[in-house]
Order: C-alpha cells, then sequence, then structure tokens
C-alpha cells in the first residue's frame, strides 16, 4: 500500500471487535491508528430471550437487523436457543445499511432477497424503501433485532403505519473503562491528527471518558462522523472540526486520505 497517511495518527474509537479492519487499512497507508474504543458489546446472557424469539419466528413477516452486531449477536442467539428451527422461508431480512447487509451474507442469507437502502444507512432511509410504505407493512409482523434501547423511530414510525413491531435486545452497549493517560498526552503534544466515531453515543462516551479538560485538547482536530446526527453530537461538545462522511471504512479512509492529500 501507499504511504498516503504516512506520518498522520488517527484515533479510532471502535469497539475491539470492530477495529481491526480499518486500523489495518490506516497502517498499510502509513498512518498510525491509535486504539481508544468508546463502547464495549456484550451479549446477551440470558437465552431465555432468545429461546421465546426462536419459537415465533415463523409469526413474523420481516426480521429488521439495524447493525453489524444485530446480525452477529441476534443470529448467533437465536441459532444457539434450545429448539431453534431452520430460519423460516417466508421471513424476510432487512438491515439498515451495507454492512449490515454484508454480515448477513457471510452468514448464509442471499443478498438479493434482502430488503437494504443503496444509499444511506440509517432508519430515515429504511423508511423510505417501498418495502415499508404504509400500504406495504400494513399488518404485517415486524421483529426489529437491536441493542438495549436505541433509537425508536423506525419502529414508532412502522406501528404508525399499521404494522405489529416487537423489539429483540440482542446486545449491550457499554462505556468501557479506560485509561486516558495516553490519549491525552498525545493530544497534548499535537500529535492526533483526526478522531473517527460512528454513533453519537460513542461521542457521548467519548466525552465522558476525557472529561471536560480533555475535550479541550481536541476542539481543534479533524472529527470524520458518518452521520449528520453524529456530526452535530460532535459540535455539542465544542469539537468544532467535523467532516461528515458516508459509512463505511473504505469511505472514511479514502476521506482521510483526501483531507490530509
Amino acid at each position: 500500500m501507499n504511504g498516503a497517511l504516512a506520518g498522520r495518527t488517527i484515533v479510532v474509537t471502535r469497539p475491539v471487535a470492530q477495529a481491526g479492519a480499518l486500523c489495518r487499512a490506516i497502517e498499510e497507508r502509513g498512518g498510525r491508528a491509535f486504539r481508544f474504543p468508546v463502547q464495549e458489546i456484550a451479549p446477551v446472557t440470558d437465552p431465555a430471550v432468545f429461546a421465546a424469539a426462536a419459537a415465533r419466528l415463523d409469526e413474523f413477516d420481516i426480521a429488521f437487523f439495524v447493525s453489524p452486531n444485530a446480525v452477529e449477536h441476534g443470529l448467533a442467539g437465536l441459532r444457539g436457543a434450545p429448539g431453534s428451527r431452520p430460519w423460516p422461508a417466508k421471513l424476510k431480512v432487512a438491515a439498515v445499511g451495507r454492512a449490515s447487509a454484508r454480515a448477513l451474507t457471510a452468514r448464509g442469507f442471499g443478498e438479493t432477497a434482502m430488503i437494504v437502502p443503496e444509499n444511506g444507512f440509517d432508519s430515515e432511509a429504511v423508511l423510505a424503501l417501498p418495502a415499508f410504505a404504509p400500504e406495504a407493512v400494513r399488518g404485517r409482523a415486524i421483529l426489529i433485532l437491536r441493542g438495549g434501547g436505541g433509537r425508536e423511530l423506525l419502529g414508532e414510525t412502522l406501528a404508525a403505519r399499521g404494522a405489529r413491531v416487537e423489539y429483540l435486545s440482542c446486545y449491550q452497549r457499554r462505556c468501557p473503562e479506560a485509561d486516558t493517560a495516553p490519549l491525552l498526552a498525545l493530544a497534548a503534544r499535537g500529535e492526533t491528527d483526526a478522531l473517527s466515531f460512528t454513533s453519537s453515543e460513542g461521542v457521548d462516551n467519548f466525552a465522558r471518558l476525557v472529561g471536560i479538560k480533555g475535550l479541550v485538547c481536541f476542539t481543534s482536530t479533524p472529527v470524520f462522523a458518518p452521520h449528520p446526527r453524529i456530526a452535530a453530537r460532535c459540535r455539542t461538545y465544542g469539537l468544532a472540526r467535523v467532516i461528515a462522511i458516508e459509512s463505511g471504512d473504505e469511505v472514511l479512509v479514502r476521506a482521510l486520505i483526501a483531507f490530509f492529500g
């Protein structure tokens, strides 16, 4: 790979298990990926949660996965539940974006049969699809697989359009314990060239971990955010140099190269 990011330190805030590919892409281009995870992803440990859902899968028309984490933990829990059966033939799968679609493909689902936005990667993009129009979902049973909590826009809108919506919380998001001293020392020396975030909750956790005094070190650091909502959250904490991009590792790396080019 080329050295397009040589001498640049990029702070990667993704959970540990999801940061590897992005960090390698940065390092292959000569940059330094400084790992500072601001979220922990933990599976739901109560097997009864998945057993109850697995027993009723054939009652649903669409299973919607809100993220790659929902795919990983949701399918693992459903397939490992006592008395689990093969995926019902009539149960369509839908995903919020291409990353979740790729995760489903890797687990045996045909990409051509998925419902996924061609453009966009949020609830608004999903709700704009013909498959989720009021006349398409009225009377349909939709299972939304997600982490504990999360945005309610998708479920509330589908319910308002006449769908019967249920949730399966298949993983938990937590703010990790972290030693902030190495990161803050790097920032104090002016050696943090960019920050990257993938969720508004991650921005909140970052602010909580580094504190008010720590945030001051990053007010002029370029911040790459893959959604206007995430970008807006960054600005509420005084992170002023926000670059809005699309989602995905390749997009972020291209944006970094273009920015520092």
